[in-house]
């Protein structure tokens, strides 16, 4: 792609301005400042990499480059020493840089047509300019095996480059499913790739414990395993059903070492996670003294979620958890161990004697104020041996940390914010925009996930920086890190999958500098990127280039169908007759208008295809009102109920409006009185998550917005068992003339006993309301 001064300045102000050129350059992080020239640097049978003397940084570097070489090429490259002779030839050199421009992880790079100079001050520069020198050459340089009739050549260009975070982290939840060594070692080199520099390894949950602790030896016997899993979504099916297969899995502490040794070479510092207080089952399970009620039989969680059943904070807890990090921090040279302290229930401790004791004695408030004890005595041990703390933003809650914790923020930007301004460390990884077990397109059409929506570019939309930060308080953001979550994951491939490209997105913006950024641009780099990642036998997901519609109306009313994709250099062609589309279909210029209700059908040229049915009814388009305040949350622009769109699938909630603990109430005005002949709504049933239907729908008609009449009640009728589901309520009206339509959802109540949110407040969900 030849790239122009105009794309630059839209680009980020920071990276230099450079002369055009018809060298390609699909970089991926792109480099803090950039220069193409025009020129190539051929690679040769007589081509060197030289390596300054007594420098091991550069040695290993160019020592990595060399092997990949000669496995792609099958060119006899290799590593020499340098001397006047081979200065003086068209080589790779690999030189320490003196200027200060660098830092620990940047580096010089200038590729000429005669030589590649490379520059670093520290082996980590060395090992990123090697990245970028794999990525300058033709993508075959990262198969695995000999590529035939390529040109290996990479284009001039001049190169400064360095990170704009020095925290830049991928995380992994290996409790949910284990994963084996042999793709931890793959996820890692995937984090180098990237210039990554963080592995986040989550290795205890409520679901198994993962690392082998010698002096606790049933922490692996009994608390890795479980007896079975949940089968399909957690909120799928009432009662749950289960596999009824046993499942688990640790690291032994070798292969611990092992892997350790493995991300050093690579340059990726590898933070280990031992979750307290909460997310404690799988020890509990093996050690019930360490509960509030040890006389109560614990076993590890086979289903996903929160569990009240918590690590209680007695002496032989703190006892206990002293020794296992001790062992942990033994096995992980890094700074940092990260201890959780997300997601812990209190009512263990509000329901034991011990720790209701324990506030009165501390002269704490209140069982947050204790969760702060909890962690400030922990953290305070791992200072005491010569390491820092990382916690889940939970643990700003009452009193917070000490000021050396570091706090990683996922409920948002807020818990980052507060940290900042209280001078803590902070790492951001906002749910919203860091959450890679997040459904990346339509759930309908995807594996199974955890809910939510985050498709790519939103991932690449995200500031880490909050803009509410002084300069001074700016400082304490250390960077950015992506979370993958495995509860829908069991294998590597679903990992990869869900994990790349949007761990990709999120490796440039750890990286580039601040200011605006060109998505259309990241995505055409992508895509050559993506065939790297081919050759690495990643099983990524090409959802980004999938086709995505949004309804819109003109001033008459008319309803259109706007079709959107990322891919600027696909087309896309449709159909409306209920055909398979091909290239010989329509091909979509503009929205596409439409009369009736349409299912339309579409396929681009990048191979991706598409399907919807849109809904035209007397209310499309029309505006309306909640007499209530919630639903307005999850309906901000009010257009979700009469956009022509309706809900596909109970896998994400967020495609629906919903209140909780209310009854929900709309009224649509349709503009003028007209007749009506039908009304209907769709609710959604997912009992463990306390998505109820209404117990009964109220549908009344109105020509003056004050008097309603014809109202008609009805029950909503469903079983509390079985699995999740979309119900509809109808009301038919014969000859009826109306201009407002009134509808009314009566909620259903707390949840009865015996449900698993048994007593709290339900909520109701309800989408397109189609007026005929």
């Amino acid at each position: 792609m030849k790239r122009s001064i105009l794309f630059f300045l839209c680009f980020c102000l920071s990276i230099s301005l450079f002369a055009q050129s018809d060298n390609t350059y699909n970089l991926l992080p792109f480099p803090a400042r950039f220069n193409g020239k025009d020129g190539r640097f051929a690679l040769t049978t007589t081509t060197r990499l030289v390596v300054a003397p007594k420098n091991a940084g550069a040695q290993a570097a160019a020592q990595l480059l060399a092997t990949q070489l000669k496995t792609a090429s099958g060119l006899p490259l290799s590593v020499a020493s340098l001397t006047p002779a081979l200065a003086k030839g068209k080589h790779i050199f690999f030189n320490p840089h003196k200027g200060g421009k660098c830092g620990p992880e940047g580096y010089l790079l200038k590729v000429s047509p005669n030589s590649v100079v490379v520059e670093a001050e520290a082996p980590k520069g060395f090992f990123y300019a090697v990245q970028t020198l794999l990525q300058l050459l033709p993508t075959e340089a990262f198969s695995p095996k000999k590529v035939e009739n390529v040109s290996w050549s990479m284009p001039a260009c001049d190169i400064l480059d360095r990170p704009r975070y020095a925290y830049r982290g991928l995380h992994l939840d290996v409790g949910r499913h284990f994963m084996p060594v042999s793709f931890i070692k793959k996820y890692i080199d995937l984090i180098a790739l990237h210039k990554m520099n963080t592995f986040h390894w989550h290795l205890t949950e409520d679901q198994g414990w993962r690392i082998e602790i010698k002096k606790y030896p049933k922490l692996t016997q009994i608390g890795s395993k479980r007896r079975e899993t949940v089968l399909g979504h957690n909120a799928e099916n009432y009662p749950a059903k289960f596999d009824g297969i046993e499942y688990g899995g640790f690291y032994t502490q070798e292969q611990i070492r092992d892997v350790v040794r493995y991300a050093a070479a690579r340059h990726v510092t590898i933070i280990p996670e031992i979750e307290l207080p909460g997310h404690a089952l799988a020890a509990l399970a093996a050690y019930p003294e360490l509960s509030c009620d040890p006389a109560k039989k614990y076993d590890v969680a086979t289903r996903w979620g929160i569990f009240e059943d918590v690590f209680c904070p007695t002496e032989p807890t703190f006892t206990f958890l002293q020794n296992v990090l001790t062992e942990v921090m033994a096995l992980f040279p890094g700074k940092y161990i990260h201890i959780g302290g997300d997601e812990c229930p209190k009512e263990a401790w509000k329901k034991s004697p011990f720790c209701q004791s324990l506030i009165k004695k501390l002269g704490l408030k209140n069982e947050n104020e204790l969760q702060s004890y909890f962690i400030r005595r922990i953290e305070k041990f791992v200072v005491s041996k010569g390491k820092a703390v990382i916690g889940w933003d939970e643990i700003l809650e009452g009193g917070g940390p000490a000021p050396t914790t570091t706090v990683m923020s996922w409920r948002g930007t807020s818990g980052g914010i507060e940290a900042a301004k209280q001078k803590h460390n902070v790492i951001m990884t906002p749910s919203d925009y860091c959450y890679l077990d997040y459904y990346q397109a339509n759930p309908a059409q995807e594996p199974l996930a955890a809910g939510g929506y985050l498709p790519l570019e939103k991932v690449y939309s995200y500031e880490p920086t909050p803009a509410e930060l002084s300069p001074e308080q700016q400082k304490y953001i250390l960077g950015v890190q992506g979370n993958v979550w495995t509860e829908y994951m069991r294998t590597p491939e679903q990992v990869e999958y869900m994990a790349f490209p949007r761990a990709t997105a999120l490796a440039e913006i750890g990286w580039i500098p601040q200011g605006p950024r060109n998505f259309e641009d990241f995505a055409v780099r992508l895509k050559e990127h993506l065939k790297r990642l081919s050759f690495l036998n990643v099983k990524y997901s090409k959802r980004f280039l999938d086709v995505r519609a949004v309804t819109q109306f003109t001033d008459e009313g008319q309803m259109q169908v706007r079709l959107e994709k990322q891919d600027s250099d696909s087309k896309i062609f449709y159909t409306l007759n209920g055909k398979d589309p091909s290239t010989s279909s329509t091909e979509y210029i503009s929205p596409i208008a439409l009369k009736k209700t349409t299912t339309i059908k579409a396929i681009t040229t990048a191979g991706t295809k598409f399907e919807e049915t849109f809904f035209i009814h007397r209310a499309k388009g029309k505006p309306y009102t909640y007499t209530g305040t919630l639903a307005d949350a999850t309906d901000p622009e009010r257009k979700r109920l009469t956009d022509g769109q309706v809900a596909q699938s109970p896998r994400n909630k967020a495609e629906w409006v919903s209140v909780t603990g209310e009854d929900l109430e709309v009224v649509i005005d349709l503009g003028e009185v007209r007749s009506v002949t039908k009304v209907s709504a769709n609710f959604l049933k997912r009992i463990p998550y306390n998505d109820f239907p209404p117990s009964t729908v109220e549908i009344g008609l109105s020509q003056d917005g004050a008097t309603y009449k014809e109202a008609i009640s009805q029950p909503v009728k469903y079983n509390l068992e079985g699995e999740w589901g979309i119900l509809p309520a109808v009301a038919d009206f014969k000859t009826a003339r109306a201009r407002y339509v009134r509808l009314r959802a009566k909620n259903a109540g707390p949840a009865p006993a015996g449900l698993p949110r048994a007593g709290k407040p339900t909520a109701i969900a309800m989408d397109e309301i189609v007026v005929e």
